[in-house]
């Protein structure tokens, strides 16, 4: 295996066991069995490494998602089992789950704006798609702005991240509601 793969595998070993902010570069390069430096030679920073496991295994989940969704099945529907699903895979996954922390932002918040080319989330990427194809056919009220679409999931997963305010106890029952209401309203047309 070559060095840079063999990083890449030890960093995803150890970020999804101890997770971005208590991972460490030497740790990273120790367990690869190189010196620190040798692993600057290959990225240049601990975000870098993160953000591209992260990449990696989002687009695994968002193959996953399309492979499994029947896509002319309901809006209503399609989207309900699409956040379900999407909910549960970041929650099995250490490494999509770390999304939500508030280390990961303060950290790479910064990333981000320098890479803002990349497209970092896929499946928002897959959500948006489908919401102005729906909305160019007519299935979507006509009068919610494009940019905030997506910003009606973006709330629902805020809200997954606080489950333990609002009380788990009421999960996931709330967000089965709140993605009916969100979808009902997003396609029920105003006269």
């Amino acid at each position: 295996m070559d060095i840079k793969s063999n990083i890449f595998k030890c960093g995803k070993i150890l970020f999804s066991t101890k997770g971005f902010k208590k991972t460490n570069i030497k740790e990273i390069a120790g367990m690869a069995g190189i010196g620190v430096g040798t692993f600057y030679n290959y990225y240049k920073s601990k975000e870098q490494l993160f953000i591209e496991i992260y990449i990696q295994e989002n687009e695994k989940l968002k193959s996953r998602l399309i492979e499994t969704l029947d896509l002319d099945q309901e809006p209503v529907k399609l989207i309900n089992q699409l956040l379900m699903e999407n909910f549960e895979a970041i929650h099995a996954n250490p490494i999509l789950k770390e999304w939500y922390s508030q280390d990961f932002y303060k950290e790479l918040e910064q990333y981000y704006r320098n890479e803002s080319g990349k497209n970092i989330d896929s499946i928002r990427g897959f959500y948006l798609d489908l919401l102005k194809n729906w909305k160019s056919q007519g299935k979507i009220r006509g009068d919610i702005d494009d940019e905030l679409l997506p910003v009606f999931f973006d709330s629902l997963i805020s809200i997954d991240t606080h489950k333990d305010e609002i009380g788990i106890q009421h999960f996931p029952q709330i967000m089965h509601y709140l993605i009916e209401f969100i979808i009902q309203g997003l396609t029920n047309h105003h006269k």
